[in-house]
């Protein structure tokens, strides 16, 4: 559907010329943690703010292609005030869409987690069509996935 694809490209180039949550925060108490694609130079530093159990805050840095960016920048607004297993569920979800399962194509983000609402992250499932990009979609999320570990078995308030 052309339509639905011009309005993801445009989601998509808007957090890349707009990238929300962008800057650092102060180590400790957030935790940070980075990703890298040696290939092709794209980076991404997380940095997660904890308490209670809940990502209170979050930043993110780095450079790349207009899909890590992109995709670092939606991270992080989808993460921020959920409770540590809400993340890991919509982490999930994510890496679900970006995957090729069983030999179907995940065309509907509902499918891949029941429950866990999308947003703007719809917006890069048209990526699976490009398996070399997979990497750079999901290069925030492995970052996220460090940093949720860290949180979770570093701080004892983050539990």
């Amino acid at each position: 559907m052309p339509g639905l694809e011009d309005l993801y490209r445009e989601i998509i180039l808007d957090h890349y010329r707009n990238p929300r949550n962008r800057g650092e925060l102060p180590t400790p108490p957030a935790v940070r943690s980075e990703g890298f694609i040696p290939h092709c130079g794209d980076e991404v530093q997380g940095y997660l703010d904890v308490h209670d159990g809940v990502v209170d805050d979050n930043r993110i840095s780095g450079q790349g292609c207009s899909i890590s960016q992109s995709s670092a920048s939606m991270m992080s607004q989808a993460v921020k005030g959920r409770s540590l297993p809400e993340a890991r569920a919509l982490l999930h979800a994510f890496k679900s869409m970006m995957s090729i399962e069983d030999g179907h194509d995940r065309d509907d983000a509902d499918e891949a987690e029941p429950g866990v609402k999308m947003g703007d992250l719809e917006a890069l499932q048209g990526v699976v069509k490009y398996p070399v990009r997979i990497k750079c979609a999901t290069l925030a999320w492995n970052t996220l996935a460090q940093g949720l570990d860290e949180a979770e078995n570093g701080d004892p308030s983050a539990n």
